[in-house]
């Protein structure tokens, strides 16, 4: 488990879960000028980094929604199965599309990215011991006030995240439904860091 310490105790979920994970992984990285999943954070390209964050926690089902081959080659050693996106030109909502489809049946859908370098195990555990508490609600990593990433969506709101198109993530159902969204404090802010040019990436 990575990170843990004295002041972030995993709080460990008290009854069995059936949320679900996706992974989104299908972006061109324009920004960064290239495929950013692969460029290395402390020697570990930064997919690999997610999917060792997320392997230890007890979802109910794992996805890596990816058009890259070497990303979807590694899901299964972590426990994510592979999902082809064919349409990742379209923007993000394909990959939203696709992850929330292959998690039907399950009462949550947690949406991680692959370009937080910081974020821990521990923090995720405190946004499904807060989904238990409040299945109701949308619930997303933050710190002061600010939201981020990973976002966990109850399973009504499914139909909302199966209608987006285009260049739209799951924010878009987040603003038709302020009323119910849960902030959750990450153990540090750092986690809420993302890497969008190789000038953020930490150095070696």
């Amino acid at each position: 488990m990575r990170g843990v310490s004295a002041m972030c105790r995993p709080v460990s979920p008290a009854a069995p879960l059936r949320v679900g994970c996706v992974l989104m992984a299908s972006g061109f990285g324009r920004r960064f000028g290239g495929n950013k999943l692969l460029a290395q954070a402390e020697g570990e390209p930064l997919y690999l980094r997610a999917m060792a964050a997320l392997s230890p926690l007890p979802f109910a089902r794992r996805v890596v929604v990816s058009r890259f081959e070497p990303v979807l080659r590694a899901g299964p050693a972590y426990g994510f199965a592979p999902v082809w996106n064919a349409a990742a030109a379209e923007g993000i909502a394909a990959t939203v599309r696709l992850g929330t489809a292959a998690l039907e049946g399950l009462d949550g859908a947690l949406f991680a990215v692959c370009d937080q370098p910081f974020l821990t195990t521990e923090s995720i555990f405190r946004l499904l011991h807060s989904f238990e508490e409040s299945p109701q609600n949308i619930h997303a990593l933050s710190w002061a006030g600010r939201r981020g990433n990973p976002v966990l969506f109850p399973a009504d709101l499914f139909p909302e995240l199966l209608a987006l198109t285009g260049d739209v993530g799951g924010g878009r159902v987040i603003k038709r439904h302020p009323d119910r969204l849960t902030l959750v404090e990450a153990c540090s802010p750092r986690e809420l860091e993302d890497v969008d040019c190789p000038e953020d990436l930490p150095p070696r």
